[in-house]
């Protein structure tokens, strides 16, 4: 007979069992059993943070970065609308995150009671799953249903409300052992399809990352692409799927990508898409590869026969684990596939592509980036949120040990921040730098205090233009010189780092960048450089007067 439990400690218990190290939160006092129970439990570190966002982005880069459920708990009403953001994150990013949502009590459910959602209806159509536990004793069910569904298939987010005074029952509960996603081993028959197509093809060309992608994906898969020379291109935001030093390396796909790149993907004849769901930004809206991509042969790979299918004419589907495939690709003996040529080509089109040329400008991010790959470690984690800032990172930086990208492919702000930090837990001995427009930082640079507070170590560049950029780069396309609704008028966000107990310096000039990096990492804890750039530089690619002429046409 099993001993009685609350709720709270019963959950506790089987977050344990299912290897729940660290949990981010706001507390709240719809989940106090929570609390109470996690007092007596060290080996789940709690991350207490300063806004729902900000949890919910953390726990979404934590499921980044492991592959199992980032956990986030928050309370009802405000506390999961300001989380739902990074919900909205990890289903458009493939991310295996559970939220848990303290609930009203369920005698005072549908009286619109004090924060009363019904969270269920509310998460539906941001999660794989959500739902609300009634009942204490089948809180072990939910919580490994919970994370089944959350690293299966296509990883997602799951969020479950759980009533109050639910968690303070006193109840008998069986406990469940840990779950693991069902591996689905690539069809041997399809991979001989595949390599026949291979065999065949003048110019094939693979996108990668996405779903499921791991270290083992991404070595086995590059050591395939190396021996037959086959080009990989990494889609939107996935660009440590493999090492950007691969001799196949071919670049990124999403904004701003290379026009040579984007040329090798038009004229493909065979298109070898492994994890990605080619979603809206690494298609440039559905056009670089149409829905129905005449004279292109599709092959698409992906953990989820729902995905397979789904906006694409897929000519061959192959429903497995990437790692599975990966690995099977690896091994298979392709000796009849005469090795091409182009992997090397575009390889060589990209690193032309990434070496920034200095331009007219006081403070140049270009030779910022450039300065940064050639100082900080190769596996360093760069986190950034949303903007035109990031495209400097984006074509520049040189990604290597996955994980050492975090980034929203949803382009959700103000994710850098919190993904810093929760990178910085995860990897204490790695160099971690978040990268923040000016718009971005300020919807979530108050976790700088949890940085603090958790004794975190980590680099943050804000990039201040006094502008929301990318808004101002379409702005200045569409209606040209007429602004509004763009500019930003910024505090002193170096007086800002400081007042939350970092260390900070502002730059404004290229040659004083390197020294301001340097004297940053010879500190610890949290350290800020201000970069203030000139606005006229509105991206990687273009400048604003170059938009206005091409708009005055």
């Amino acid at each position: 007979m099993t001993k009685l439990r609350t709720g709270g400690r019963i959950l506790v218990d089987n977050l344990l069992a299912q290897g729940c190290e660290r949990i981010f939160t706001v507390p709240g006092e719809s989940f106090l059993a929570v609390l109470d129970a996690l007092h007596d439990v060290p080996e789940i570190d709690l991350v207490v943070c300063r806004q729902e966002g900000g949890v919910a982005y953390m726990a979404e880069a934590d499921g980044k970065m492991t592959g199992r459920p980032g956990i986030a708990f928050v309370t009802r009403g405000p506390g999961a609308t300001n989380a739902a953001v990074g919900v909205h994150v990890a289903f458009q990013d493939s991310t295996p995150m559970i939220l848990f949502v303290g609930d009203v009590a369920r005698g005072d459910r549908d009286r619109e009671g004090f924060q009363e959602v019904d969270f269920a209806a509310m998460f539906r159509p941001l999660a794989k799953w959500a739902a609300r536990i009634d009942d204490a004793a089948r809180i072990p069910e939910y919580v490994a249903r919970a994370y089944s569904t959350a690293i299966g298939g296509r990883p997602g987010p799951v969020v479950l409300a759980l009533p109050e005074d639910m968690l303070r029952d006193k109840v008998q509960a069986a406990d469940r052992p840990k779950v693991y996603p069902p591996v689905q081993p690539a069809c041997a028959m399809a991979t001989t399809t595949l390599m026949g197509l291979l065999k065949d093809a003048a110019a094939p060309v693979a996108i990668v990352g996405g779903a499921g992608w791991d270290k083992g994906a991404a070595h086995h898969f590059a050591e395939f692409a190396e021996r037959i020379g086959l080009p990989v291109a990494a889609a939107f935001r996935r660009q440590d799927a493999v090492p950007n030093s691969s001799p196949v390396y071919a670049g990124n796909l999403g904004y701003g990508p290379n026009p040579k790149l984007v040329q090798r993907i038009r004229e493909a004849d065979l298109l070898l898409v492994v994890g990605p769901r080619l979603g809206e930004a690494t298609t440039d809206g559905y056009t670089l590869l149409t829905p129905d991509h005449p004279d292109q042969i599709l092959v698409h790979v992906h953990p989820d026969p729902n995905e397979l299918g789904r906006v694409y004419r897929t000519d061959l589907p192959i429903c497995a684990d990437m790692r599975e495939f990966a690995e099977l690709a690896a091994a298979w003996e392709a000796d009849e596939i005469v090795p091409f040529s182009a992997g090397a080509e575009a390889h060589r089109e990209w690193l032309e592509w990434s070496n920034p040329q200095r331009r007219d400008t006081a403070l140049d991010l270009g030779l910022v980036v450039q300065h940064m790959r050639e100082t900080l470690p190769a596996d360093t984690i760069i986190c950034n949120g949303a903007g035109n800032f990031s495209g400097w990172w984006h074509r520049y930086w040189r990604y290597h040990t996955l994980p050492c990208q975090l980034a929203p492919t949803n382009g959700s702000m103000g994710y850098g921040v919190p993904a810093a930090v929760a990178a910085a837990l995860r990897f204490p001995e790695r160099q971690v730098v978040a990268v923040a427009g000016d718009g971005d930082f300020l919807m979530n640079g108050q976790e700088l205090a949890t940085a603090v507070q958790q004794g975190a170590n980590l680099i943050v560049l804000v990039i201040d233009n006094g502008s929301y950029g990318t808004i101002r780069m379409h702005q200045e396309r569409e209606y040209p010189e007429r602004l509004s609704g763009t500019s930003l008028t910024n505090p002193d966000f170096a007086a800002l780092a400081r007042a939350f107990g970092g260390w900070a310096e502002t730059v404004e000039r290229t040659e004083d960048f390197a020294g301001a990096l340097e004297r940053a990492r010879a500190d610890r804890g949290v350290r800020l450089l201000h970069l203030k750039t000139d606005v006229e530089f509105i991206s990687s690619a273009t400048t604003i007067g170059k938009i206005r002429e091409r708009a005055r046409r």
